[in-house]
């Protein structure tokens, strides 16, 4: 393909960052995957873009299933390229989208994994005796309360909070703004850390989180200090930020049944996003049926 191809590429992404403010690692993924897919076509000596077929797509789909990638993430590069390629024809580069008729081939769906609130409990239970700790505890507890994301806990600024009113202003994926609610565990934790904070800050970062330096935490130190607190709690599951908030949701809805108040927590733009906690609460139910129930079928009976 011409120099052109790569330029429609270009401007597509351009118009990702400026209309829909995507976050600079989605910006990333468009772009490798929109390249991935030029590649194969130059490779099938396919001359422009408005020589791409549905057969192309198909073929590349193909190509990459045979590379071993998972459905899910073939999903998401078909996602990419559809997106593309309606772009293209609103620009008149095609007359039509030959990969909306294009599926990937399907997968199954792997459900997030959570702690029990017992092991959320003795996570959140460590000593918060020094600077360090109180500032892990308020963050942990922060995380679990509101079913932040990483991205949103290390992107938090003091103006954000408002501990009167127990609640957190968050700036979620598509920088959609939602209002979520703060425990009463999380915001002791914060208050105490707040106090810490005044001491570390050189006064040059709002960030709610900071290292001893008053710089905002990166989100790989958040990963990391929690990962060590699980280990130091005699947790034997690799905790990560994710599944905190995978927890929040699973331990709200099995206590709430409220799905559509869950996807709002969670800022899901799509329900559909959410249905995959009600998965995990069956699970739930199936474990107490089955050691409860006198006419439940267990496995080691049968």
């Amino acid at each position: 393909m011409s120099d052109l191809a790569e330029d429609w590429i270009s401007r597509y992404v351009a118009k990702l960052a400026n209309e829909r403010r995507l976050s600079a690692h989605t910006l990333s993924a468009y772009s490798r995957d929109l390249r991935q897919f030029r590649c194969y076509c130059d490779a099938q000596n396919l001359l422009g873009w408005r020589n791409v077929s549905e057969h192309s797509v198909r073929g590349y789909v193909g190509w990459r299933h045979r590379q071993g990638l998972s459905g899910r993430s073939l999903q998401r590069e078909l996602s990419s390229i559809r997106g593309f390629l309606d772009y293209l024809l609103e620009h008149g580069e095609l007359s039509h989208n030959p990969a909306r008729a294009v599926r990937a081939p399907k997968t199954g769906r792997r459900l997030p994994k959570t702690l029990d609130v017992d092991q959320t409990a003795r996570l959140l239970s460590f000593a918060a005796d020094d600077e360090l700790s109180i500032r892990d505890r308020a963050l942990f507890e922060l995380v679990y309360s509101c079913g932040l994301r990483l991205s949103e806990v290390t992107n938090l600024s003091v103006n954000d909070l408002d501990l009167r009113e127990l609640t957190v202003q968050v700036l979620g994926k598509g920088r959609k703004v939602r209002i979520v609610p703060v425990g009463r565990m999380a915001a002791d934790a914060l208050k105490q850390w707040l106090g810490v904070r005044a001491t570390w800050s050189n006064g040059d970062d709002a960030a709610v989180f900071t290292t001893r330096r008053g710089t905002r935490m990166h989100p790989r130190s958040v990963q990391k200090r929690l990962h060590q607190w699980a280990l130091k709690q005699g947790l034997d599951v690799h905790v990560h930020p994710h599944m905190l908030r995978h927890s929040f949701a699973s331990h709200v809805l099995e206590s709430s049944r409220d799905l559509r108040a869950v996807q709002e927590l969670l800022g899901h733009a799509d329900i559909s996003t959410t249905q995959i906690y009600t998965h995990l609460d069956f699970q739930h139910l199936a474990k107490i049926y089955d050691s409860a129930h006198p006419r439940a079928r267990r496995k080691k009976d049968s």
